[in-house]
C-alpha cells in the first residue's frame, strides 16, 4: 500500500454569487432599515414640535389675555378666536389657575366642560420651578384620549403665587400622521431593496462572469475542445490564465516523458529476448522449448504491462478524446476481412456524437480485444453496439459461440488464463481490457447474450460532443 500523502478533496461549500449577494444585501438592508428608523424618528420629532409650537402660541395669548383681579380672580379680556375651543371634547383645550390658591376658581375652555387638566406632577414642578419656560408632557384628556401638554408658569406682579397656564391638543392626528409617514417610508425602503437586490445580483453576476468564462474555457480543455486556456480576461484573472496554461505545458510534458521512458523500456526488454527466443528456437531439447515458451510469456508479460503504463498516462493525459463511431466502424471493417473467411459475420452500430474521453489508441485496443475474443469463439455470428448510457459510453459485443458460466466469467478476467488450451491466443485479452478499463475509471461487465453465447459489456467516461 501506499504510504504518499493524499490531496484534500474538493467540498463544495456554498456559492461565490450567493455570498456576495447576501453580503451585500444584508449590509445594504441594515443601512435601509436604519434609514427608515431615523427618517421616521425626525418626521415624528417634526411633527411634535410643530405641535408644541402651536400650542405655545395658544399659551402665548392666554397669557396676553388673562386679567388677574385684586380679589385674586381671574378672567379673559377678549376669547381666543379657534372655534374648537368652544366646542365639548373637541380635542383642542386650555386652563389657568393659580395653583397656591385654592379658593380661586381656574378659567377652562368650554371643551373641557366641567374637567380639570391633570398635568403631571413631574412637568407641573418643573414649570413651576422655571417661569417663563414652557415645558412639554402628556397626560389623558376628558375623553381619555392621549394629550399633548405646554404648560407655562408667569410670575404676576402683586401675586405671590405663580399663575399656571396649560395648551393642550389631541396627540391622535399627529400619531396618525407619523403611522402613515412610517408606512409609507416602509413600502418605499422595500421597494429600494427590491431594486437594489436585482442590481446587486446584477452586479455581481457580471463580475464574476470573467471567472465562470474562464471556468468553462478550463472545461473545454479537459474535454478535448481547446489546447490552451484563451479568451479575453480582467487583468486580475491573466496571471491565473497563464498559470493554468504552464500547468497544461507541464503535465503534457510529463505525459510525453513517460511514453518516451516506455517505449525505450520496451525496446531495451524486446531485443534481448528476441535473441533468447531465436537461440531457443534454433536448438533442441527440453530447455530449449522451456526457454521458448518462457521467453515468449515474458514478451507478452512485458507487452501487457506496457500497455498498461501508457493507458495509465493517458487516462491522466488533459484533452485526449477519441470520436466511438469511427473507431467502430474502423475496427468492424478490418476484421470483418479477417474473420469473414472463416464464415463469421461481423455487423456493429453507434449512436451519433458519442466522444470517448481518452487516447483513440487505447480504444482500439479495449474494443479490438473484445471483438477478436468474441471472433474466435463465435460461431456464425458478432454484434457490436455502442451509445450513450448515463452519461457513459456503453459499449457491448455479443456472439453467438457457447458463451460462459457465472463462475467460468469470474475466472477467464483473471490474467492469463484460459477455458481451452486449443483455441488461438494467451489468455491476456479480455485481462488487458480490464486493466486499460480500470485505468480510465471503467469498468467490464460479462453476462450472457440473447444470441445464445459470450456478451461483454464496456463502460467508459464520454463526452457528448455539441
Amino acid at each position: 500500500m501506499s504510504d504518499a500523502p493524499t490531496s484534500p478533496p474538493l467540498v463544495t461549500q456554498g456559492s461565490m454569487v450567493r455570498r456576495l449577494v447576501m453580503t451585500a444585501l444584508g449590509w445594504a438592508l441594515v443601512l435601509l432599515v436604519l434609514g427608515a428608523m431615523s427618517l421616521t424618528a425626525l418626521f415624528r420629532q417634526t411633527v411634535l414640535s410643530d405641535l408644541e409650537d402651536r400650542l405655545a402660541g395658544v399659551a402665548d395669548a392666554l397669557i396676553a389675555h388673562v386679567e388677574v383681579s385684586g380679589a385674586l380672580t381671574l378672567r379673559l379680556d377678549e376669547d381666543l378666536i379657534d372655534p374648537r375651543f368652544s366646542q365639548t371634547f373637541s380635542g383642542r383645550y386650555w386652563q389657568v389657575s393659580l395653583p397656591g390658591a385654592l379658593d380661586v376658581a381656574p378659567l377652562r375652555s368650554q371643551s373641557l366642560a366641567d374637567v380639570s387638566l391633570a398635568a403631571p406632577d413631574k412637568a407641573l414642578g418643573e414649570a413651576l420651578s422655571t417661569p417663563g419656560r414652557p415645558v412639554s408632557s402628556t397626560t389623558k384628556g376628558p375623553d381619555g384620549e392621549p394629550l399633548r401638554l405646554v404648560i407655562r408658569a408667569i410670575l404676576i406682579e402683586g401675586v405671590e403665587q405663580p399663575l399656571l397656564v396649560i395648551a393642550a391638543e389631541d396627540q391622535r392626528p399627529a400619531n396618525a400622521r407619523i403611522l402613515r409617514f412610517g408606512l409609507a417610508s416602509a413600502g418605499l425602503f422595500f421597494l429600494f431593496t427590491v431594486a437594489l437586490a436585482i442590481g446587486v445580483f446584477v452586479q455581481v453576476r457580471v463580475g464574476l462572469a470573467p471567472v465562470l468564462r474562464m471556468g468553462r474555457a478550463v472545461a473545454d480543455v479537459r474535454d478535448g475542445r481547446a489546447d490552451r486556456v484563451s479568451g479575453v480576461y480582467p487583468a486580475e484573472l491573466i496571471t491565473l490564465g497563464g498559470e493554468l496554461n504552464k500547468l497544461l505545458d507541464h503535465s503534457q510534458e510529463v505525459v510525453e516523458r513517460a511514453r518516451t521512458h516506455v517505449g525505450n523500456l520496451a525496446h531495451a526488454l524486446k531485443t534481448p529476448l528476441t535473441v533468447l527466443s531465436n537461440e531457443a528456437r534454433d536448438q533442441e531439447g527440453a530447455l530449449a522449448r522451456q526457454v521458448d515458451r518462457q521467453t515468449r510469456l515474458m514478451s507478452e508479460q512485458v507487452e501487457h504491462h506496457l500497455r498498461r503504463a501508457r493507458a495509465a498516462a493517458h487516462a491522466r493525459t488533459i484533452g485526449a478524446r477519441a470520436a466511438v463511431d469511427r473507431t467502430v466502424d474502423d475496427l468492424g471493417r478490418t476484421l470483418q476481412k479477417i474473420y469473414g473467411r472463416q464464415g463469421i459475420t461481423l455487423s456493429w452500430s453507434c449512436e451519433e456524437r458519442v466522444v470517448f474521453r481518452g487516447e483513440k489508441q487505447d480504444l482500439e485496443e479495449l474494443l479490438g480485444n473484445l471483438i477478436d475474443n468474441a471472433c474466435k469463439w463465435a460461431a456464425s455470428a458478432v454484434t457490436v453496439s455502442a451509445s450513450l448510457r448515463e452519461g457513459q459510453v456503453y459499449l457491448c459485443v455479443e456472439d453467438d459461440g457457447p458463451g460462459l458460466t457465472p463462475e467460468q466469467s469470474q475466472a477467464v478476467l483473471a490474467r492469463g488464463v484460459r477455458l481451452d488450451e486449443q483455441a488461438p491466443g494467451t489468455g491476456l485479452g479480455l485481462a488487458i481490457v480490464v486493466d486499460l478499463a480500470r485505468a480510465y475509471e471503467g469498468a467490464l461487465e460479462l453476462d450472457r447474450s440473447e444470441l445464445g453465447g459470450l456478451k461483454a459489456c464496456l463502460w467508459l467516461p464520454a463526452l457528448v460532443e455539441s
